[in-house]
């Protein structure tokens, strides 16, 4: 069992001493895609348990120094642990030592060119039947096999490497076929879908668009015509959104596929679709048939949304007993701030309520299942309002878990709010991206409109009782990453500081923490030689360049370049013959720890604009 996203440029791998493995076989050992042997991130394995925790140690460490973003969420089969990072770049680890087995360079970089939305990386990868499989910057899908790295085949899944979509998902795959849809709905004229290929061969299956084209071009299908009536104005002219750029769930029970959709292009629904309507797929789960892509139900969590509520957020199917019977559920907690349980049967609400404080509604009407909203929030007249959640969202890619012992959902969840107005000037003028949307970007808001200060914290939600069973608060305004629970009664958590944290899964108790060891041995070699310039514990007074927020300790062979090898001694920078590759690293290790720790201290100013596609 091993599924965390990986946060930081190192990869650590923890061993329990003592611990025998399980029999191979369908019992959890491999994690073969995004959401686990599930679909839920829950391992059925219980050798790690609550008991026992506290003897992992340190096995081995995997430094990441290909640049660019290494978020992302790996996948391990038959002792093989494999992830992609930076842009695009497949590793194969033996997950036992930690031998690089081999890479793939997608040379996703030199395809894209200056429009890669290179800070988002890969999110995840899947394997199935033998390949590994990954979605690239520049919109193309990836087969490699999984032995060896070798390319068996590469289709593109967008209208050209600069059309406006990208990829940062992760692939999902069932019953031979690989699907994949895309990003980009923020930054150009896009129109959303996912696309189905054969697994073997990379032939297109089928395709299924989430919002409807130009009418005058007709409809792909009776889904369109019927979203097509719920859109105003020339909504195409703007691509309509509502792209997949992220969850996914795959039911064999009922042979389904569950997409979530993003928000519409542009936010501002009195842009995209003056005089309303509810803009269907946008914001939406859609139930499709697993083999055909046919339509067969929708969910829209937010009709005619106009906030970046997106529910590209976690899909989660679980079997839940409600008013004693057993029913089959969806477990949805996306960005609006209401956790979600709905029948994957026909799509009907079966409960929701609000996990975090919001202002945009005051709840969801139980019977029609669609939002009571405050209509102030909606920015009449064009008068600034402060609504919550954020764009943010309560909960973004950081994948939730769910454990069927406790029965509780395990939710990174925030609370924050963002000032929204219309764009200056005349609506009808509006360009991409100068002014979707928020405050920030396009204006000052007015100084009585302060948004409380934001917080993060992990939340353990009862989804049948939809209540809270306990919190843990985090450092900084995003401080957890993704989350997986166990059968051992384990909830497993990378954070911002980061740290690895392992807590109890019914009480939240913390059992296990670990820190970097790499980290820990660089402290002192940074303190005699780097501190006297750099600045104790890597805070800079300006004597030198700030480290803390230097990419060089992200790449290795560039930081050894610099110190050891000496070729900015020109520049004021001394060099350090006599220290090893080992000490190098440590104090790289060391500097990257320091740049979490201090930017996870909380801050008045708003985080960096990363909402999630």
């Amino acid at each position: 069992m091993m599924k965390w996203r990986l946060a930081m440029a190192s990869l650590v791998a923890l061993a329990l001493a003592g611990c025998g493995h399980a029999p191979k076989g369908e019992n959890g050992d491999d994690w073969p895609d995004y959401d686990g042997p599930g679909t839920t991130h829950f391992s059925p394995l219980d050798q790690i348990n609550a008991g026992n925790v506290g003897r992992l140690g340190l096995a081995w460490h995997y430094d990441i120094d290909v640049g660019a973003s290494s978020l992302t969420a790996p996948v391990a089969v038959d002792g093989v642990l494999y992830f992609a990072a930076g842009s695009s770049i497949v590793h194969a680890l033996d997950a036992t030592t930690g031998k690089l087995l081999w890479t793939y360079d997608t040379h996703t970089r030199e395809k894209a060119g200056d429009k890669l939305r290179g800070a988002w990386g890969s999110r995840g990868i899947a394997f199935a039947n033998g390949r590994v499989f990954t979605g690239t910057l520049d919109g193309r899908l990836i087969a490699l096999d999984a032995k060896t790295g070798k390319l068996d085949w590469e289709v593109q899944t967008t209208e050209g490497p600069n059309d406006g979509r990208y990829i940062s998902g992760a692939p999902w795959v069932y019953k031979g076929k690989v699907v994949i849809g895309h990003g980009g709905a923020d930054y150009a004229p896009v129109r959303g879908y996912v696309t189905a290929y054969d697994q073997a061969t990379g032939k297109q299956a089928w395709r299924f668009y989430t919002v409807p084209g130009d009418p005058k071009k007709g409809f792909e299908n009776k889904a369109m015509a019927m979203a097509a009536k719920t859109w105003k104005g020339e909504w195409w002219k703007y691509g309509g959104g509502a792209t997949v750029w992220n969850a996914m769930a795959y039911d064999p029970e009922l042979n389904r596929l569950y997409i979530g959709t993003g928000n519409g292009t542009p936010w501002n629904q009195k842009i995209r679709s003056p005089g309303g309507g509810d803009n269907l797929f946008v914001c939406s789960i859609v139930a499709l048939d697993a083999d055909t892509g046919d339509y067969i139900w929708h969910y829209q969590t937010n009709p005619g949304e106009t906030w970046d509520f997106n529910s590209d957020m976690d899909i989660e199917l679980a079997d839940l007993t409600i008013d004693g019977k057993k029913r089959p559920v969806i477990l949805h907690a996306p960005k609006n701030g209401f956790f979600y349980v709905i029948d994957r049967r026909d799509g009907k609400l079966i409960s929701a309520k609000n996990y975090v404080p919001v202002s945009w509604a005051k709840g969801i009407d139980p019977k029609t299942g669609r939002p009571i909203e405050n209509p102030e929030a909606r920015f009449p007249g064009g008068k600034a309002q402060i609504v919550y959640p954020s764009p943010f969202g309560a909960h973004n890619i950081e994948a939730m878990s769910f454990n069927p012992a406790t029965g509780l959902v395990y939710i990174p969840a925030m609370d924050q709010g963002r000032v929204y107005v219309d764009p200056p000037g005349k609506l009808a003028d509006w360009k991409f991206l100068s002014g979707q949307r928020i405050s920030n970007g396009i204006g000052t808001p007015p100084p009585d409109l302060k948004p409380r200060a934001a917080t993060s914290f992990l939340l353990a939600w009862d989804p049948v009782h939809q209540r809270e069973a306990w919190r843990i608060p985090l450092q900084g305004v995003r401080g957890g990453g993704g989350t997986a629970t166990t059968a051992g009664n384990l909830v497993l958590e990378g954070r911002g500081s980061g740290q690895f944290t392992i807590l109890a899964a019914d009480s939240g108790k913390q059992l296990w923490s670990f820190d970097a060891a790499l980290a820990k041995q660089g402290a002192q070699p940074y303190a005699e030689r780097c501190a006297t310039c750099h600045g104790a514990n890597g805070l800079s007074g300006g004597a030198a360049p700030d480290l803390l927020r230097s990419p060089m300790p992200l790449d290795f062979a560039t930081f050894k370049q610099v110190v050891h090898d000496g070729i900015l001694v020109s520049r004021g920078m001394p060099h350090f013959e006599e220290l090893p590759d080992s000490e190098l690293r440590a104090i790289m290790n060391y500097l990257r720890q320091r740049a979490r720790e201090v930017q996870a201290t909380p801050v008045k100013k708003p985080p960096a604009d990363d909402r999630g596609q």
